[in-house]
């Protein structure tokens, strides 16, 4: 396994460390690779008035720009030690690789899933790695799953909330849950190029709504389209504290018992909501509190979306806000539900 038991050894010695499982990286390796392979590939990268790399095309989701604390590991390290965070489990965000060419999107894969396990083996008290796959061609999403499960400080995979527009419940991503659920691997869920772009270019809300919404259109494509029923062992976590998704639940049950859409049904979708982990990624104290009312603590890891402004700074703050919080729950959010959740 890529997690050895020196890694979990180290971690059960700090029961009361913080673990962020939501933060983003973005390898020099795999941003060089772009600089070299992109343009033939369909994404270009420039620099910015501010001297920042940055890559574009007619695929992409929309122009990325690489900024330093997100591209230098000691940079990221030093923030860790700012915001109070232990350990960290970095990953890909946008623009992923579900844009590119079948084969660069694996290259591309390929050089990120490298790249993040030298990180992690180079500070193993400090980092581990979620696995980026090529999902739009799922026999090389395969492929890797099974090259990358061995890279050492790999915990977990990572997914957009749709992959070119196909919803999670899509059968050719079935076989890669499956295995996904035999490595103990949980699926850690992102959105990108969320629904409504047409309707939402002012007022950032994209992200706003957008980003909430995508996490709610996931959850409702995992439950309805059986796929948490067909893996009962596959753990899933839903980003930006699930987004609109638990304050859906109760028009979702309305839905199950009222169409015929949702006939096939053998229960309420209130009743998966602990099928589900979720990050504290919500900016309200007071909806958290809410959030740990229907699901428990031991369904809620912090996550800080490092580093975008749609996150947290100061993550361990925000958790000390949550009104009510027990000093079980508090153990909980900062480590407990983490460790067993990526098996630490």
């Amino acid at each position: 396994m890529a997690i050895t038991a020196n890694d979990k050894a180290r971690l059960s010695t700090c029961p009361w460390c913080a673990i962020d499982a939501h933060a983003h990286f973005f390898p020099e390796e795999w941003i060089n690779l772009l600089e070299r392979e992109g343009k033939a590939n369909g994404a270009v990268v420039t620099v910015n008035d501010h001297g920042l790399r940055m890559v574009d095309g007619p695929k992409l989701p929309f122009r990325q720009t690489f900024p330093h604390d997100m591209t230098d590991v000691p940079t990221i390290l030093q923030n860790m030690d700012k915001a109070r965070i232990d350990l960290r489990i970095l990953s890909l965000t946008n623009p992923m690789v579900y844009w590119a060419p079948d084969s660069f999107s694996m290259k591309l894969s390929q050089s990120f899933n490298d790249a993040l396990s030298a990180a992690c083996q180079a500070h193993p008290d400090k980092l581990r790695g979620a696995i980026m796959l090529p999902m739009q061609a799922p026999q090389l999403a395969m492929e890797e799953l099974e090259r990358a499960a061995r890279l050492p400080g790999i915990c977990c995979v990572y997914m957009a909330l749709h992959v070119n527009g196909v919803n999670l419940d899509d059968r050719s991503f079935w076989p890669i849950y499956e295995r996904c659920a035999d490595l103990k691997f949980p699926l850690c869920l992102h959105p990108v190029a969320p629904c409504g772009k047409e309707r939402m270019g002012k007022w950032h809300l994209s992200n706003l709504i957008g980003n909430p919404h995508e996490s709610a259109i996931g959850a409702a494509c995992l439950i309805f389209g059986g796929v948490v029923d067909a893996f009962p062992n596959l753990q899933i976590l839903l980003p930006h504290a699930g987004g609109t998704f638990p304050w859906l639940t109760g028009r979702w049950d309305n839905g199950v018992r009222r169409r015929p859409e949702l006939k096939h049904m053998k229960q309420l979708a209130s009743s998966y909501l602990r099928r589900f982990h979720y990050d504290t990624i919500s900016h309200s104290p007071q909806i958290m509190r809410y959030l740990l009312e229907m699901v428990g603590a031991d369904r809620v890891v912090i996550g800080t979306d490092y580093n975008w402004d749609a996150g947290y700074e100061f993550p361990v703050d925000f958790v000390e806000q949550i009104p009510g919080l027990t000093e079980k729950e508090s153990k909980q959010i900062m480590s407990e539900t983490a460790k067993l959740l990526f098996e630490f």
